[in-house]
């Protein structure tokens, strides 16, 4: 081989490397996203948050032991007189007193109100999850809304570079004919506009290609290359069956038990506020050290020094309020009420919901079977339309209708099952089974 064809073909060769594109795979956008996507991170967090709640060393349940130091210096001038009538005097007489002590303070019962104030800090704990579980759930369903927008894009812009090079080659049959005087100039004109109508709408789609990738970027936290495909196979599951899905959502929608969820935690609200009805007994013990001295000659004792432990017990009970903490229980019980009220409203709204994503599923997807069809027909109407076109048999309006038939039902074809795919997944999301199927 030549140096000449040697260099050329490194050059193709590290040309279709560089513009190698990164293959993004559904199982792979999905790890990206539970990895960096924000609203997933501050989730987590929030969880975090809830778990240090819920520990013991937020529970009250723990004496608190405090340290207290001090120290003093005091400069005077006395006088005083004896009994013998003798008058003394001090001058900068100094006075230094030092003191510590060790407190210990510890709440032996307070009418169960830290026991429920614990189990209710576990039960938000739990509730924090189910909030952390449904910003998944609603990013993976945001995350695949763009991820098969792509798709249909990139689609697009396939079956739109397959019209133009259809036009072209009808442009320059149109070209050949009018030189040979087989046709008028207006054939050619209308087989350049139709390439320019055509390549318009292929610039509108690559434009929006762009703009979708960016969003699908920001969703896993902008951690894509630029130049990525897609994975457009689209699977999907055929076995599933409504009244199953069904009994899930009534039993798994995430919604659902958070309502649930807050509903168990009002309970220890209205226990939480009895309690307060209760008296509070505690128990106190310290430690201390005093040391005091005093260089004046008025004074009796030079320096003193004392120590000791005391402990006691203390009970506190508020006997009446005002009646504040009786309304705090009235109001808490009403809440608890309004609580299991709007969980029904909510498992009626749910259903409703569930039922009308069954239908617009299988709308879609009858939808989609019936374009797949629609392109064999209209493929079948265009090769024929087309050979017609080379023999002269049919004009170039009847060539261009055909063209825009296919075209129409391949753009359909491409929109219908993108959109299946979605509203099968959002079937999946209000069923809770959308993190537990493979997509």
């Amino acid at each position: 081989m030549s140096n000449r064809y040697y260099i050329l073909a490194l050059f193709f060769i590290t040309s279709i490397s560089t513009h190698t594109q990164e293959l993004l795979t559904t199982d792979k956008a999905i790890a990206l996203a539970l990895e960096h996507n924000y609203g997933i991170k501050i989730a987590k967090n929030t969880v975090e948050v809830a778990d240090n709640n819920k520990s013991v060393l937020n529970s009250g349940y723990l004496p608190s032991l405090t340290g207290i130091a001090g120290a003093s210096i005091d400069r005077q001038n006395a006088e005083g007189q004896l009994a013998d009538g003798n008058v003394r005097t001090a001058e900068g007489a100094e006075t230094r007193r030092y003191n510590a002590s060790i407190n210990l303070n510890y709440t032996l019962f307070d009418g169960l109100g830290r026991l429920y104030n614990y189990k209710r800090l576990k039960e938000q704990y739990q509730l924090s999850e189910l909030e952390a579980r449904e910003t998944i759930e609603n990013t993976i369903l945001q995350l695949f809304s763009i991820y098969y927008t792509i798709a249909q894009l990139s689609e697009n812009s396939k079956v739109l570079e397959e019209t133009i090079r259809a036009s072209k080659n009808r442009l320059i049959r149109a070209k050949y004919q009018f030189d040979y005087g087989q046709n008028t100039k207006l054939d050619v004109l209308n087989a350049e506009v139709d390439i320019n109508n055509d390549s318009i709408s292929l610039i509108n789609i690559k434009q929006q290609l762009k703009v979708t990738k960016r969003d699908l970027n920001v969703v896993l936290g902008n951690h894509l290359s630029d130049n990525f495909e897609l994975d457009k196979d689209v699977n999907f599951l055929i076995q599933l069956d409504k009244s199953e899905l069904l009994q899930k959502t009534m039993g798994n929608n995430v919604s659902l038990l958070q309502a649930d969820q807050n509903i168990y935690i009002s309970q220890f609200g209205i226990k939480t506020n009895k309690a307060q009805l209760l008296p509070t007994v505690g128990l106190v013990g310290s430690y201390g050290w005093n040391e005091s001295s005093n260089n004046s000659p008025l004074a009796f004792v030079i320096q003193n020094t004392n120590s000791g432990v005391s402990a006691g017990l203390n009970l506190t009970w508020n006997l009446f309020d005002g009646g504040s903490t009786l309304t705090r229980v009235k109001n808490s019980k009403i809440n608890f009420e309004t609580l299991k009220l709007q969980r029904e409203q909510l498992q009626i709204d749910i259903e409703r919901s569930f039922n009308n994503a069954w239908d617009d599923y299988q709308n879609k997807l009858h939808i989609y079977k019936v374009q797949e069809d629609n392109i064999s027909t209209s493929q079948n109407n265009f090769d024929r339309t087309n050979e017609k076109f080379k023999l002269g048999q049919t004009t170039s309006i009847e060539f261009r209708q055909a063209q825009l038939n296919l075209l129409n039902a391949e753009l359909g074809k491409n929109q219908a099952i993108y959109q299946a795919k979605i509203a099968e997944l959002e079937v999946l999301r209000l069923s809770g089974e959308l993190l537990n199927i493979d997509i």
